[in-house]
């Protein structure tokens, strides 16, 4: 099975805490586990001629619309806009828009891109810093091939969670994370996992690349 191309977006607060969302239980896949925001690629998420709204510096070993399907689900599942205006300052939608836009989007009926232009707003893609791609074991019976993201969480801004798709959210440090997860207090994906880890060496000084995810290091941890 070819794995389908998907985002997920690491965000972070002024206080090196990351923010991880519950996935309902009664969801079949990773039903309970606590992830980061993200989602697969979509058709609509292709920037084609929508170029003249996005700015910063392009990773050009994959495509734009990695980036774009970040920041939309990012904004889907939580309510974070990660653009500005034309004249550089940070976005305020007012609560209703904000709904009203998100229940679009999520149904369909407009694309983030479309979004961006009725608004006046420029994508710039230096807000979401590459950390690196994880692809589904070939045994997996859903594959993902995923781009990760960091971002910050941009100043005036607090998520608001989708809790028709979200049971519960914390904001927590990567390191006290993966203790919850060792205790046995909340679930994490072996991904999520790396990704924390990688997340915590870049706190410490290294730089912002995830090394080689091979799931067999895992192994171990999950029956520990």
């Amino acid at each position: 099975m070819i794995p389908r191309p998907a985002s997920t977006v690491v965000l972070m607060d002024h206080l090196s805490r990351v923010y991880l969302t519950k996935r309902p239980e009664t969801m079949k896949f990773m039903g309970g586990f606590y992830v980061f925001p993200g989602g697969a690629v979509d058709q609509s998420d292709d920037v084609q001629d929508c170029k003249r709204i996005l700015k910063g510096i392009v990773n050009e070993t994959f495509e734009l619309a990695y980036y774009v399907a970040a920041a939309r689900e990012l904004f889907e599942e939580v309510g974070v806009l990660v653009c500005k205006k034309e004249d550089g300052f940070s976005v305020q939608l007012e609560e209703e828009k904000e709904m009203e836009y998100r229940r679009l989007l999520i149904n369909g009926d407009l694309s983030f891109l479309q979004l961006l232009k009725k608004e006046g707003l420029q994508f710039d893609l230096d807000s979401l810093a590459y950390i690196g791609q994880i692809i589904t074991p070939r045994r997996s019976r859903i594959r993902f091939d995923t781009r990760f993201f960091l971002t910050q969480l941009p100043k005036g801004q607090a998520p608001k969670p989708d809790f028709n798709e979200i049971s519960d959210t914390k904001w927590i440090s990567p390191a006290d994370a993966l203790t919850a997860y060792q205790k046995g207090e909340i679930l994490l994906a072996p991904p999520t996992i790396h990704t924390l880890k990688t997340i915590i060496n870049h706190l410490n000084g290294a730089p912002l690349t995830m090394p080689e995810f091979r799931l067999r290091d895992y192994i171990v941890d999950l029956i520990e």
